[in-house]
Formats: structure tokens, sequence, C-alpha cells
């Protein structure tokens, strides 16, 4: 790879991006955790031993921020390459500016949206200025002016400094103009294309769009008649909602889930989106407001989620987070898909005829001995999604369900959730994924600063 070459790396979901990543940015680890075939060397030496050369932007920020304050957590790595003090804080300041996150030095860490921790990860890796810049689908959970944000600081960065940049992504369009080069994986990790933007996307885009890589203009087009909604499940009356009560978020929210609808949950980064369907799903109190289950979901309960046991919570509102990590419980994702059947007692039949049900649904049979955190990003996502719909709840909240999917998953995966909705599931998809509401034909929720 040349100094200061742009590389968009493309494949499907599992066929090895990020793991490639990893290995370049020498954080594989040793003999003891894989197998290693080869050479990976930087600036001609191995790669874990150029220090400070390399700058890794993962697929999942939360496992990035280390500091309590945003402008300790941009500082974190320039401290560690020995940077001036005075410099390390022009850079933190510069590198805030370049990704959009407009928030003071000492905001909380803990307090950001999962987008605004995926511009802090960047805004880390740029304030370094390696020489060698690794980003793990940096878009992914985004909204469209955080998108333009980012490929515009990349771009820009790459501009100044001659940086070598490798792009892991299926948003392809958005990098499109970024990139120089484009390589794609197959299956097997093996490389299937290698060339300008134009070689590969436009004159093998029909094949590598078969395979489930996004090649702009060939997307999905997938589009599932709504059903017919039925009872009313939860309301919302002047609901207001919070992380901490001193700092709330949304208010003056009146809105009704029933039966079967599907409803899309929109905005920009740090709205409170997530918040929102937390709160909905029963695991933080409402600030404020009324938030009732109706008799169709209370069944007998009471009213109030937040007051249900999690036993209850589970055949009635189930959750996917944001991060598919905070919710396995499991070894082997076959017993991860089984938590909840077994939970509910059900029959051991039952639960393994489930079990195989979702592992060939979500294209995880050949995985189910494997550790849930063993896997990809795209493939962990899809397991925390059939998680949640394994007791098949009245309600299912799922923060960004699509996001690491190649398009060849994410049509299944719409596949499935529409099916759950059929049979009279309702649905709260909180998403920047602009294709989901329409192949759903959800109904859409905006969500502005403090309103809805």
């Amino acid at each position: 790879m040349k100094p200061g070459e742009r590389v968009l790396l493309l494949g499907a979901s599992g066929s090895g991006k990020s793991t490639l990543l990893a290995g370049l940015a020498g954080v594989l680890g040793g003999d003891d955790e894989g197998e290693q075939r080869g050479r990976l060397l930087i600036d001609g030496v191995p790669a874990g031993a150029a220090r400070g050369r390399v700058g890794l932007v993962l697929q999942d920020p939360e496992t990035q921020v280390l500091m309590a304050r945003v402008g300790d957590d941009v500082a974190f790595g320039c401290e560690n390459l020995g940077v001036a003090h005075d410099e390390i804080w022009r850079r933190v300041d510069d590198a805030l500016d370049a990704v959009g996150l407009r928030v003071s030095r000492d905001h909380p860490s803990e307090r950001l949206s999962g987008g605004q921790k995926q511009r802090l990860a960047l805004a880390g890796v740029i304030a370094m200025r390696p020489g060698l810049i690794l980003l793990d689908e940096p878009t992914a959970n985004l909204d469209p002016d955080g998108v333009r944000e980012v490929v515009a600081a990349v771009t820009a960065l790459a501009a100044v400094t001659g940086s070598t940049v490798i792009v892991v992504e299926h948003r392809v369009a958005a990098w499109r103009q970024f990139a120089e080069r484009v390589v794609v994986l197959g299956p097997d990790g093996r490389v299937l294309a290698d060339g300008t933007p134009v070689s590969v996307l436009d004159l093998e885009g029909a094949a590598l769009a078969a395979m489930g890589v996004w090649v702009p203009g060939q997307e999905p087009r997938l589009r599932v008649a709504a059903p017919d909604v039925g009872a009313d499940l939860l309301t919302a009356e002047g609901l207001a909602v919070a992380r901490e009560p001193a700092h709330v978020i949304l208010s003056a929210l009146d809105v009704t889930i029933t039966e079967r609808q599907a409803v899309a949950v929109t905005g920009p980064n740090g709205v409170g989106k997530s918040t929102l369907a937390l709160t909905v799903a029963g695991l933080i109190p409402p600030a404020a407001g009324v938030l009732r289950a109706e008799s169709m979901l209370a069944s007998g309960l009471g009213p109030h989620p937040i007051r249900w046991k999690s036993r209850d919570l589970l055949p009635r509102i189930g959750v996917v987070f944001q991060s598919p990590e905070h919710q396995f419980l499991a070894s082997t994702v076959r017993d991860e898909l089984a938590v909840g059947p077994r939970a509910l007692n059900m029959p051991s039949a039952a639960v393994a005829d489930r079990v195989d049900e979702l592992l060939e649904r979500l294209g995880l049979t050949e995985l189910a001995s494997a550790h849930p955190f063993t896997l990809s990003g795209g493939q962990q996502r899809r397991l925390s999604v059939g998680t949640a719909i394994a007791v098949s709840p009245r309600l299912l909240v799922l923060d960004e369900p699509t996001f690491g999917q190649d398009s060849v998953t994410w049509s299944a995966l719409v596949r499935l959730l529409a099916e759950v909705r059929g049979a009279g599931t309702a649905l709260l998809l909180v998403t920047h994924d602009e294709l989901l509401a329409p192949a759903l034909t959800a109904t859409s929720w905006e969500l502005r600063r403090g309103a809805a």
C-alpha cells in the first residue's frame, strides 16, 4: 500500500474486515489467541512494534472511551506519545471541532450519546496524527450531518497530513469521492476485487451487490406492506425522559404505540432517541409525565413498566441495546438465543426448535458454538436482535437494529422484523438507516432538541 493512499475496504458481514484492521493496528494478540500466517508490516516493522504510527477507531465506540471527561479522552493518545502539553490541547480542540463534537473539554464522557462517542473516538485518533488511520464503520450510528462532518474531517486530515487511510464502511456512497482505491474481501477473506472506485463499483457492481456489498444505486428494493394495527399497547402523555433526573433531554411527548405498529425514531445524535427507547422499554423511569401500559400489554401487572420485574418484561417488552455486547450473557451463540425461552420455562424441545430457526434466519448456524464476543459487529447485531425476538414480546424496542449489515443480511433482517410485526408485535426502531422505515412502511417520529 502506498503512503497517503485512501482505501475503502468492503465485503460481506463476517468476511474479516475488522480482523484485518486489528491486525494492521497490532492488537490481534499473540499465538495463544489465534493463528496468523504471513506478515503485516508498518514502515517495514511488525505492526505490533509500530507504536504511534497507527490510529484505530473501533466498530463499537464504547470500547474506546477511557477517560471521564471529553478533553482528557481525546488527549489520552497524545499523552502516551509524549506530545508537549500545550500542543496536546491545541490538537484536542482542533480534533473536536473537526468531527463536530461541540461540547466542552470538561463534558462528562458518559453523558454522550452513542453517535457522539463515535465522534469522540475519531477525535482521539485525529489528535494523535498517525501515519496510518484505520476506521471501522466510523459513521454507523451518526445522523446525516454527522456523516458529512466525519467524512469531511477525515478528508481534510488526509490532505493536510498525508496519512494513509483505510475505511471499512457499509455506507459506500458517503465515502466514494474520498476513496482512491476499493478493495473487496470475499466470505473466505480472500481479495475479490482491487482497483479504482470506477473499475470496482461500476464495472463489477452487480456481482458485488449480489454478494452483499452496498453498491451505490444498487441497494435492496425492499418494501413490506404494513399490516392493520390492533389495540393500544403503550400511551405517553406529557412524557419527559432523562438518564439523570436533573438533565431532562426530551419533554412534552404525547404518543401511543399499538399492536403491529412500526415506528422509526429519528433525529440528530444526542437528541435523546436512546433515552426514549430505554424509558419506553421500562428500564429507566420517566422524568415526568405518564407512560402507561394499556391492558393489552399490562395483563394485570399494573400500568407502569418501570415497576415490573425482569421476568414480567421479558414476554411483553423486548429491547435491543445500541451496543450488542451490553446484553450478552452466555458463552455460545446457541445458548445466548436460548436465554429468554429458558427463563420463561419453555419445554426443551420447543427451545431447541426456536433456537435452530433463529440461527438459520440470522445466518448464524455455522457460528452456533462460537462465543458471542468473537463475532463480527454485524453478526453480534443480528444475534442481539435474535435474543430479543426469541420470546415473541408484544413490543420490541430496537436501537440501531441494522448497523453493520451487508445488503443481504440487511434484507433478511428486515424480512424477519416484518414477520414478527405481522404476528402482532409492535416495533419501536431507533435508527439512522434511511432505508429501514420505507422498507417496513413505518411511521416516523422525528425528535428535536427538547421535544418531539
